[in-house]
């Protein structure tokens, strides 16, 4: 079996854990319940023999057309539609992990090979480098990937405008005053500029053709990628969302990745955990501050929905740690699908095993591609060479390129061909520089790197990225933009060989490689030699299983320690501890980790699964003491100043552990980046501070108004609920933690 075959098992798994939200639920029971407003109720009988009824939801027809079916062939199903597959189903005892996986749905759920396409070639006469569709038509408002797309200063004006400049040089001395990344502690030391950003973001629905398949997407502000978010290290970030979704009406919230959201944790974004969804129609604020500098990026948290293109980049200028000319700012590589997410979510929550594994059919360099129109059904509208995204270099310049892994599943190689890459920062943390050919990002991942434009004026090469074929599933791996010198031809396609990639690992590059430029020392644990048994005790360690199961109704869950997380988007999880209540009663489902007062702690992830996880914590930056193959040693990379970052890749039957100084009081998602894994619950709450929360902050009246507005919108009928909210809250119940909980039990350290 293939560890490509391991991946699309894994991802079969996971989304499928993800969006089946059960009503009801007995021992080893889990129902793929969901609805739509218009969907009909159905009695039935509990799977397991119990005599509880559930709810079975009818699929009505989706509102908007989509491409062609994005499934891999099943071995022995011949072609690569849905309609030519014929249905298979698991029916037995529960199925947890792979030792007890059957021979029989092994060729299913890992397939021993994922056929893939080369990049689509031209059509007859024409250049990859001519773009046939205008830029409204592929990306909307967007200028990612134009030559019409700004360039970035060093630093932005005191306006409040959030305008990024228009490439101006700024004045006088940096708003950071004197502190630079190798004499300020990012996490105590920042600046606070008093100065406000203001962004107006409205969220809607709307058809273009990023690849040239139009299609239904989600867009911020009639864009994908949605707007740039530019602000200055330790300035204030106001973003005002107004959901427009309809057709159908969906909640909505948005998450800023990588914002430590230092006393204000109501601001990070996730429906369920920290708020409510912003309801259709309703308008909500969010506002927090620009805590650590960098390239990042904000998108849904809402389901699997910024799969469907609901993200966009940001900017946080700050002190550098390398020198460049210019920065051409943001490169989002996605992957791509042509059905829309709650197709896919669909799909994959059910039982039919040939449905369940998403596999990406395209790969975007800032929301732009080209697709073999042959391949395309259902009378979609195909346009070939629709347009890739183009770059202008100078011959003697070096330019800032801000790289983000903004998929939904697929691991990428990022390269250009002839240059080399000096890699300054991963996620939102600089690093001591350090040159490769192929950078690796996983979901979620940043990297910074600088490029010298060492060729001649008329050259013209590729840039690339490529889905790892060997720990992602894709039909297509093989992203490209094109890079245009000076003097180049910008209607010409490029000549140039690609660097030769490394596709052995499912890993990041070496801890060893990638030194924070600002050294901390994470407090010692019992596992540094040289600590004192009362210096290790006051570092606990939390080991963690993630695993997979086949329940006894055929469904498949995501698990950590054995428990899949589910939550209610009416009653999120941050108000009972903002309550002040002192017994914080919660849900079991609510996979919480009470860490009590201790200041910091160390979880180490065991991955019994065969397919590789991003994992990422909000609230913070963790320490990366150790990963790889196996199971931890208990040795430290580079103990003195360990890998820092927001994200890190966990290997196939691997294991990661990492160390995080409690010191932001509040309840933090640390879940698979994965889009269809995180909705299928693969994801823990860490309950930091309990005792000091009452007093770190005070959730705001704006944030408990969104959840009266989404109990009037699910009080208006059957709601898709197609993340893992599980219960619609009556009209009498409270926000803030008032709730009784048959068993209000949360592992504790």
């Amino acid at each position: 079996m293939g560890v490509t075959s391991v991946l699309i098992w894994v991802t079969l798994l996971f989304a499928a854990s993800i969006h089946a939200v059960p009503d009801f639920r007995g021992p080893g029971d889990y129902l793929g319940i969901r609805a739509r407003p218009t969907g009909r109720r159905h009695a039935g009988f509990h799977p397991t023999g119990h005599s509880r009824p559930h709810l079975f939801l009818t699929r009505p027809a989706h509102p908007h057309p989509v491409g062609p079916s994005h499934r891999p062939p099943v071995p022995g199903h011949g072609s690569n539609t849905v309609s030519s597959q014929n249905p298979v189903y698991y029916s037995g005892p529960p199925i947890i992990g792979t030792a007890s996986l059957p021979a029989s749905l092994s060729t299913i759920v890992f397939p021993s090979n994922l056929p893939t396409s080369g990049f689509p070639k031209p059509t007859s006469g024409s250049s990859l480098g001519n773009n046939a569709l205008p830029q409204s038509e592929t990306n909307g408002q967007s200028l990612l990937g134009t030559f019409d797309a700004p360039k970035y200063p060093l630093w932005i004006g005191h306006s409040s405008s959030g305008d990024h400049n228009h490439g101006g040089s700024p004045s006088g001395s940096p708003p950071w005053g004197n502190r630079t990344a190798s004499n300020t502690n990012p996490y105590k030391g920042a600046p606070s500029t008093g100065v406000v950003r203001s962004y107006d973001f409205v969220i809607s629905r709307g058809t273009i053709a990023p690849d040239g398949v139009e299609r239904s997407v989600l867009l911020v502000n009639g864009a994908f990628p949605g707007p740039t978010i530019e602000a200055n290290w330790g300035d204030t970030i106001q973003v005002t969302v107004t959901n427009s979704i309809t057709g159908p009406e969906e909640g909505t919230a948005l998450h800023w990745h990588g914002m430590l959201q230092k006393g204000t944790p109501y601001e990070d974004g996730v429906p369920g955990v920290t708020q409510c969804p912003i309801a259709p129609g309703q308008t909500f604020t969010y506002s927090f501050n620009a805590a650590l500098y960098g390239t990042t990026w904000y998108h849904s948290h809402y389901s699997a929905q910024y799969a469907g293109g609901m993200l966009g980049p940001m900017i946080i200028h700050g002190p550098l740690n390398a020198e460049y000319d210019e920065d051409l700012g943001p490169i989002l590589l996605t992957d791509y699908y042509h059905e829309d997410y709650y197709t896919i979510v669909e799909e994959v929550m059910g039982t039919d095993l040939t449905l369940i594994a998403p596999t990406s059919v395209n790969n975007l360099i800032n929301g732009k591609g080209v697709y073999d129109c042959s391949l395309v059904s259902n009378d979609t509208t195909c346009t070939p060479n629709a347009g890739l995204s183009k770059f202008r270099f100078t011959s003697g310049q070096s330019y800032r390129l801000r790289l983000i892994n903004a998929g939904a599943e697929g691991i990428q190689r990022f390269s250009i061909d002839n240059h080399a890459l000096t890699v300054m920062a991963y996620d939102l943390v600089p690093i001591e520089p350090y040159t490769t050919n192929v950078v690796t990002l996983g979901i979620g991942q940043r990297a910074d790197v600088i490029v010298q434009a060492n060729g001649s004026s008329s050259d013209l090469v590729w840039m690339r990225s490529t889905i790892s074929s060997l720990c992602s599933a894709t039909t297509q791996p093989d992203g490209l933009a094109i890079i245009y010198y000076q003097d180049a031809n910008t209607t010409a396609e490029p000549t140039s060989s690609a660097w030769p990639i490394d596709d052995t690992s499912c890993g990041n590059d070496a801890l060893d490689t990638t030194v924070p430029f600002y050294p901390i020392t994470p407090p010692a644990s019992s596992n540094d030699n040289s600590t004192t048994s009362a210096a290790a005790a006051a570092v606990p360690t939390v080991n963690v299983a993630l695993n997979f199961e086949i329940n006894s109704t055929g469904h498949f869950l995501w698990t950590m320690d054995g428990s899949s997380f589910r939550v209610d988007y009416n009653d999120p999880v941050l108000m009972p501890a903002a309550a002040g209540n002192d017994s914080y009663p919660y849900d079991p489902e609510w996979n919480m980790y009470d860490f009590g007062s201790n200041q910091s702690f160390i979880i180490v992830v065991n991955n019994e699964s065969p397919i590789a996880h991003p994992m990422h914590i909000h609230g913070h930056n963790m320490f990366v003491l150790s990963e790889g193959l196996g199971t931890w040693d208990g040795s430290v990379v580079n103990p003195s100043n360990p890998t820092r970052r927001d994200v890190q890749m966990l290997q196939p039957d691997g294991y990661m552990a990492i160390q995080v100084d409690a010191d932001n009081p509040g309840v933090w998602p640390f879940h698979c980046h994965i889009a269809w894994h995180v909705s299928g619950g693969l994801y823990i709450n860490i309950l930091e501070h309990p005792e000091l929360i009452p007093s770190a902050f005070h959730i705001p009246s704006n944030v408990n108004n969104l959840c009266t507005s989404w109990d009037a919108f699910t009080n208006r009928g059957p709601i898709d609920q197609i993340d893992s909210g599980l219960r619609k809250r009556s009209s009498s119940s409270h926000h803030l933690g008032k709730r009784a909980f048959s068993n209000p039990i949360r592992r504790t350290l």
